[in-house]
C-alpha cells in the first residue's frame, strides 16, 4: 500500500511541477501549445494512476497502466520538443524531463509485473 500512495503523491507532484512550468514559458504561440499538449498529458498521469488504483479487475488495472504509461511518454515527448526549441533554459527542464522518464520506467514495470511477463 505504501507504493501505491508514493506513487500516487509522486504523480501528483508531478502534475504540480508542469503546471508551474506552464504558467513559466513565453506566451509566443509555439511555447504556449506545445506546454498546452504538456500540461494536458503531464496532469493527466496521476489522474489515470487514481483511476488504476480503483480499478476493479487485474485487467482493467493493466488498462489504466497502460494510459499512464502513454501519458507519462507523451509529456516527456512535449518537454523534449520545449527544451530543444529552448523556450525554457535546460536546467530548468531536465529535472522535469527525468521524472516523467522515470514514471514511464515505473509503470512499464508495473505493467510488466500485472502481466505476469
Amino acid at each position: 500500500m505504501k507504493a501505491e500512495t508514493d506513487l500516487r503523491a509522486r504523480t501528483k507532484q508531478f502534475a504540480k511541477r508542469i503546471i508551474r512550468l506552464f504558467a513559466a514559458l513565453p506566451k509566443d504561440t509555439a511555447a504556449q501549445i506545445l506546454g498546452k499538449q504538456a500540461l494536458r498529458s503531464g496532469t493527466s498521469v496521476g489522474a489515470n494512476y487514481r483511476e488504476a488504483d480503483r480499478a476493479r479487475s487485474k485487467a482493467e488495472f493493466v488498462s489504466k497502466a497502460g494510459d499512464c504509461l502513454r501519458e507519462a511518454d507523451e509529456t516527456a515527448y512535449w518537454l523534449e520538443l520545449l527544451s530543444e526549441e529552448g523556450f525554457l533554459p535546460p536546467a530548468r527542464m531536465q529535472p522535469l524531463l527525468a521524472e516523467a522518464n522515470e514514471l514511464v520506467a515505473i509503470f512499464a514495470s508495473i505493467i510488466k509485473k500485472s502481466r505476469g511477463d
